[in-house]
């Protein structure tokens, strides 16, 4: 299996996590309007995926819409064409596709994907947002590298989306944050065990456990350490000790 390195952009800028928002600026998470921002300020940009109800990838985080804007019920219950007229809270942005997003971005800088877990388990279920993903994805030439918690997600990518880099996303996992994960199921995720199975070459792993023995292990290995979420200097000062880019909200990094 091939294993495509982390592209050199998603090393040397800091990444904004779910773009450059600020809902008091009319900048949402994972908006247009954030996603301008960042560009502007010369930021790469991570975003989130959803799966629409017509089988759409959808820039979005959370698995229902009543958090981030005044509609109710899960994602995946709506067609494409329905999400893109919700209102997201904070502005007067509209859910995007990632078609639309990779037409803003235009490579102008990097792009870190998170494909959310679409099982509810980290199983091996295909609903279909990988391969609506990687067709949006075909062709486009800015760097990008894509990632998930479930390792089964990314094994799909190596796939179907084979030239781009691929990683895990990665975190303590403790069962108390997790539910409903079972403590069995956050056990076996903590080992990271699915690295080299799923082709990988980073992990973008929670910050304030970089220090743990398997992260040094992939970083001895030639992988490459990214950390979700930085939100201050100083958090950023440690973390770099560690990982080698930082995803951050709240303050701009220089």
């Amino acid at each position: 299996m091939t294993r495509p390195p982390l592209p050199d952009a998603l090393r040397a800028r800091p990444i904004a996590h779910r773009a450059l928002h600020d809902p008091a600026r009319g900048r949402p998470e994972n908006s247009r309007a954030a996603i301008r921002a960042a560009i502007a300020a010369g930021y790469g940009i991570e975003i989130d995926l959803q799966l629409s109800a017509d089988g759409r990838a959808m820039v979005f985080h959370d698995e229902t819409l009543e958090r981030l804007t005044g509609a109710e019920g899960p994602v995946a219950g709506r067609s494409a064409a329905e999400l893109g007229r919700i209102a997201l809270r904070g502005g007067s942005e509209t859910i995007p596709t990632l078609a639309e997003v990779l037409a803003e971005v235009a490579g102008r800088v990097p792009l870190l994907i998170e494909f959310k877990d679409q099982t509810g388990a980290m199983g091996p279920e295909d609903r279909g947002l990988e391969a609506a993903a990687a067709a949006d994805l075909a062709g486009y030439g800015g760097p990008c590298a894509l990632m998930s918690f479930n390792p089964h997600a990314v094994m799909r990518l190596a796939r179907l989306a084979p030239g781009l880099a691929r990683g895990l996303t990665t975190s303590a996992y403790d069962p108390a944050e997790w539910a409903p994960l079972s403590p069995e199921t956050c056990d076996r995720l903590r080992a990271i065990p699915d690295y080299d199975a799923a082709g990988c070459s980073f992990i973008s792993h929670e910050w304030a456990d970089l220090g743990r023995p398997r992260v040094a292990e992939i970083a001895a290995a030639g992988g490459a350490i990214l950390c979700w979420t930085i939100r201050s200097p100083a958090e950023e000062e440690a973390a770099r000790r560690i990982a080698c880019n930082v995803t951050f909200e709240g303050y701009l990094p220089r």
